[in-house]
């Protein structure tokens, strides 16, 4: 297969960014795809070339593959990189790829398919005995039956949509009087996040850690894992903070799960960059839960942990070439974390907190990455995802890299929205995180938006203090026009 001459990214944002830097270090030209709503933004900037694909709402727009191939076409461009989200995942998508003669920067069409229906998929990888969630094994939609088979498994059990991910069409039921209530409302979310109703039953894993493998394999049959990463700290079940590797995982477990990771992949023909989920419960026994098809949003902390560039391998492993290495020859260096910087408000239920970045001043240092897409006045469009940015720190060892990221929350200045900046400092100087001591419930059982109020120490009662008094007029009375104010972090809302 000949090199790469010309990639297409079709995302947006900073992992279109991401992408496009690594194809220019390799001397490989770039092609943005944009909506009118990133008309100005930093990957149209960034590129070689780019090409208006249409209106903001994703379905006019990034969906639209007939607009993306066109844009290829238009541009000579030889590959597509489809970043994640968006079609990432669309067997479709990369089958029109295939079919029109260009190089999709990813897996097969098939293996897409099959990985993207977990039943199929659990069927597939119990043929290489990967360790599975008792549970069913076909889709469901008949309240009744579904509700006698959980009975069979035992209360509690996790309702999930087969068709998707996400967190989408996902019901936790405690007992059974719950069920019929919560089976309906999963059905009605699958049926409109993935035009399929279709549901599975699950025994639900108490105190559940989520840690997932990377994954990559090439067209030669080779495969090999880039160790874990441990995303249990989640919101509405979508991760906020992720580390690698696992605080938790011993070296025998860690050969384990990375060997079973091995066979997901083996178990359909996988090549590109993957991940293998699985959830560990607080024995550590640990169970399949799916494979993501795709580059990961958390792929950072791998590349720091191992010293790779993911989205150069994806590219060298797309145009043919072999994985330029061997399992055992690969190596954990350090520790690495990362927290996603959403314009969302934490005391609010993680709700958006759509805006303009009125000051925008990424911290710096050795150790530290920030990975974005805007720049300061730049406004997060509603229409999209709203993570402003990935704010990714190593050091030597996990300590190391917490007290490194609480060093880089404070130095991060974003004014004009809410951030999940101040969640994410609450994570790292909680207890139960610090100690490892955690599982994908950290939010419900310690958050509350009180964590976010600052405590008041003794200096900044006697500045306070200070202030009342300079600002008080002669007769001992604040004057209409004085107002005192409780400091604020400097990455907490402003739009005064």
């Amino acid at each position: 297969m000949p090199s790469i001459q010309k990639i297409l990214v079709a995302n947006r944002g900073e992992i279109a960014l991401r992408v496009m830097r690594s194809a220019r270090e390799l001397g490989i030209k770039t092609v943005a795809v944009y909506s009118e709503a990133d008309r100005h933004a930093l990957h149209v900037r960034f590129a070689d070339e780019a090409v208006f694909i249409g209106p903001p709402p994703s379905a006019e727009s990034y969906l639209r593959m007939e607009k993306i191939i066109d844009a290829a076409r238009k541009t000579g461009a030889d590959a597509i990189h489809p970043g994640y989200g968006f079609l990432s995942e669309n067997e479709d998508f990369a089958k029109l790829v295939e079919d029109e003669g260009l190089i999709f920067i990813g897996p097969s069409a098939k293996a897409i398919e099959l990985m993207g229906s977990k039943l199929a998929a659990k069927a597939a990888v119990a043929k290489f005995n990967v360790p599975l969630v008792p549970g069913t094994s076909e889709p469901i939609t008949d309240v009744n039956n579904a509700k006698k088979i959980a009975s069979e498994i035992g209360y509690p059990v996790l309702i999930k949509a087969s068709a998707g991910g996400g967190g989408k069409g996902m019901r936790i039921v405690e007992d059974e009087k719950s069920f019929e209530e919560q089976m309906e409302r999963a059905i009605s979310e699958a049926t409109s996040a993935f035009g399929d109703g279709s549901v599975f039953i699950e025994k639900y894993i108490t105190k559940p850690r989520h840690i997932e493998f990377q994954i990559f394999g090439d067209t030669h049959g080779n495969v090999v894992h880039l160790f874990e990463r441990e995303c249990s700290i989640q919101r509405r079940h979508q991760k906020v903070v992720e580390e690698a590797p696992s605080s938790i995982l011993t070296p025998e477990k860690r050969k384990a799960m990375g060997e079973a990771a091995i066979n997901v992949a083996k178990s359909c023909g996988y090549y590109g960059a993957g991940t293998v989920e699985f959830i560990l419960d607080d024995k550590l026994n640990f169970y399949f839960l799916e494979m993501n098809t795709r580059l990961q949003v958390e792929h950072p902390v791998t590349e720091e942990i191992t010293g790779l560039d993911l989205v150069k391998l994806q590219i060298k492993i797309a145009e043919g070439n072999p994985i330029p290495f061997k399992q055992d020859e690969l190596k954990i260096n350090g520790h690495a974390v990362e927290v996603r910087v959403y314009a969302e408000d934490p005391s609010n239920n993680f709700l958006p907190d759509i805006g303009t970045l009125q000051t925008y001043n990424r911290p710096q240092g050795h150790g530290i990455r920030v990975d974005d897409g805007f720049e300061q006045g730049m406004s997060i469009p509603f229409y999209y995802d709203p993570m402003i940015a990935k704010l990714i720190c190593h050091a030597e060892d996990r300590a190391g890299a917490i007290e490194k990221t609480i060093r880089a929350i404070d130095d991060y200045e974003i004014t004009g929205l809410e951030t999940t900046l101040g969640f994410c400092k609450f994570v790292m100087q909680h207890e139960a995180f610090r100690s490892g001591n955690f599982d994908t419930r950290f939010v419900e059982n310690y958050f509350t938006p009180a964590s976010l109020l600052p405590e008041a120490n003794e200096d900044e009662e006697l500045i306070a203090s200070l202030l009342a008094t300079t600002l008080l007029n002669g007769n001992g009375k604040a004057t209409e026009e004085t107002t005192i104010a409780t400091p604020v972090s400097k990455w907490k809302k402003n739009r005064l």
